[in-house]
């Protein structure tokens, strides 16, 4: 569908937090220049940042591409010609989806353009845990040389990695570490067939098996109700002493007060968080107490190449639905087969539904 034949505009709103305090782009590319000569398109940041999406907010939006604030039913009740909410990465617990396909509204996330930044920070964490590179960097800016010999490592050789949630990242993941001699991996994910686990070499165990097993706890799952809590006291017992836990997925996966609870004393070696049950973390958290956690702000993936790559993918869904075609990495396909849907989607663009795919 060439552009000549949409309508002449297509708005798509980006969420303020995008943008500083004077209006100007926080990130160097946001994957803009996907629109690149698309005079149909018209991106415009939204004026005020709100917690939650609001229904004035995205009055004559045909899209939206959000960062942090959440999408609920309340935000989507305006939402007569908007086609997409766009979430930039992967997690999706604060869109409502539900709401979202009730009002005829595509909900969509960036599959895989996140999946190798958030794998390689994750090997980082993993070397830098077994390293004690935060301890030992405090030996030298507190000048306790000599305390050097109560920090002995390991290394990632013949240690056993265990991934809960076996997506894109996780299979990046397993990609990446190749070549530092770790014994073949363990995975649950009970949706995934076991044909893709043994072509990835993975072996499929329950959780506690995996627990008792893994050297690295690295969790990769979405938030929902079926893993809210999945890691709680009683898992966290049945890791090894010397394992570590690493989560670079959602705050609430991780049950908080078990976990300072087991690291406070020495039950498993460490852990890695970027995520919380509450965020933002805006005072010193009790983590911080702890010498041997790695903390981040839900960040610790951030990139810039992570950040274009987003950002392209999320601007290409928004082109291709403004051309009549099916964008990728919708959470409600349904959506397509619905006459109201399309209907809308016809209007919307100007492009007569028959040509619609």
């Amino acid at each position: 569908m060439s552009s000549s034949s949409v309508n002449s505009c297509f708005r798509v709103a980006l969420t303020a937090d995008f943008y500083d305090a004077d209006g100007h782009p926080k990130f160097d590319d946001l994957g803009l220049g996907v629109f690149a000569d698309r005079q149909h398109i018209a991106v415009t940041p939204l004026a005020e940042h709100r917690s939650e999406l609001t229904a004035d907010q995205i009055t004559g939006c045909a899209g939206v591409v959000v960062l942090t604030p959440r999408v609920t039913a309340e935000s989507l009740s305006n939402s007569h010609d908007l086609l997409a909410i766009g979430r930039f990465g992967v997690g999706y617990d604060s869109v409502d989806v539900e709401a979202c396909t009730q009002h005829d509204v595509l909900a969509m996330i960036t599959a895989g353009a996140v999946d190798r930044p958030v794998a390689e920070a994750t090997i980082g964490w993993m070397i830098a845990l077994t390293h004690h590179m935060l301890v030992k960097d405090r030996l030298v800016r507190t000048g306790r040389w000599d305390e050097r010999t109560n920090y002995m490592g390991c290394e990632l050789r013949e240690r056993t990695l265990g991934i809960i949630g076996l997506g894109g990242i996780g299979r990046k993941l397993i990609s990446l570490l190749q070549g530092f001699g770790m014994r073949p991996p363990l995975a649950f994910d009970p949706f995934v067939p076991g044909s893709v686990l043994q072509e990835l070499g993975v072996r499929g165990v329950s959780l506690d098996e995996l627990l008792r097993s893994a050297d690295f706890v690295s969790i990769h799952c979405p938030l929902n109700d079926q893993t809210r809590g999945l890691i709680g006291a009683a898992e966290i017992a049945t890791m090894k002493p010397q394992a570590y836990l690493l989560n670079t997925a959602r705050g609430g996966i991780v049950d908080e007060d078990a976990l300072f609870t087991a690291l406070q004393a020495r039950q498993i070696a460490g852990a890695a968080l970027d995520c919380f049950e509450q965020e933002p973390v805006t005072e010193p958290h009790r983590f911080g107490e702890l010498d041997n956690v790695i903390l981040a702000p839900h960040a610790v993936a951030w990139t810039g190449e992570l950040f274009r790559d987003i950002g392209r993918t999320a601007c290409q869904s928004m082109l291709d639905l403004s051309e009549g075609r099916r964008a990728a990495g919708v959470l409600n396909p349904e959506l397509f087969a619905r006459a109201s849907f399309r209907e809308k989607w016809s209007r919307v663009t100007g492009i007569d539904e028959s040509a619609l795919a």
